[in-house]
């Protein structure tokens, strides 16, 4: 933010997450460092924890009376900065409102498919992605295999046929829709740091001894390993099982 560059610019050292519930409200009621000097600790630390509901706290108001102590930002022309600053918070806070409006009229349509169970039971899997994932694929019955899917994503492989110094190389044909391929790969980026199999089966990819993966030709193949579990789970109408996903075979490669 602009105006926290040159008014109060070691703001962001203290606070990683600016949208954050107690950056929130550091920047709602005391954004700048003379509002901050005006506080003793354990009122800073008090307003912090009502703030984040207990999460932060001391620690925290000790770092930020420090950063406003030793701060270069412009200390001139407050008035002014505090009226943009609050101008761009009242933004902030209605997108965040039409964000959650919009989250919840997905979660409503998602749960009136019928599949909501099924696809959320994958342990990385939340109501936006799955929502939509439906949306961009539509109705499960006009499909007999996952690979039509993976067709319509533009996750097929194809051998470049042109006359480049690459022709023969197997890649992606990127022939579909690039809404639903962005999904998959988001998706597969969550998957590899919260689900344990999809993690492993990842690490696999990119480690193993023969024809290693770069990272993301590995991310493509979870995708891919996601869009097929989606596709049964949906069809068949079944939660999600952590010991079939992998399967015998890759669980023995894994092991090894």
């Amino acid at each position: 933010m602009a105006i926290l560059d040159e008014r109060f610019p070691e703001y962001p050292q203290v606070f990683k997450n600016l949208l954050g519930k107690a950056s929130l409200y550091i920047l709602t009621h005391r954004p700048f460092p003379a509002d901050l000097k005006q506080l003793t600790t354990e009122e800073l630390t008090a307003e912090l924890k009502a703030a984040s509901g207990g999460k932060v706290g001391q620690k925290r108001a000790v770092l930020l009376l420090a950063a406003a102590n030793e701060s270069i930002g412009v200390p001139e022309g407050l008035d002014a900065a505090r009226l943009r600053l609050t101008q761009c918070l009242e933004e902030i806070f209605f997108w965040q409102k039409q964000l959650l409006q919009t989250e919840a009229a997905m979660e409503k349509a998602l749960a009136k498919t019928g599949l909501a169970e099924y696809l959320l039971s994958i342990p990385g899997i939340g109501v936006v992605t799955a929502a939509s994932f439906l949306g961009e694929v539509g109705d499960f019955t006009r499909y007999e295999d996952w690979r039509q899917i993976r067709k319509l994503a533009g996750y097929n492989l194809t051998i470049n046929q042109s006359g480049d110094s690459k022709k023969g190389v197997t890649k992606i044909s990127k022939r579909g829709r690039a809404g639903l391929r962005s999904i998959l790969y988001q998706a597969a980026l969550v998957l590899v740091a919260k689900n344990p199999q999809f993690k492993a089966l990842y690490r696999y990819l990119v480690t193993r001894p023969q024809n290693p993966l770069k990272s993301k030709q590995a991310l493509v193949v979870i995708a891919c390993k996601l869009l097929r579990v989606m596709f049964t789970l949906a069809k068949e109408k079944r939660l999600y099982d952590p010991e079939k996903v992998l399967g015998s075979y890759r669980r023995q490669q894994l092991a090894a």
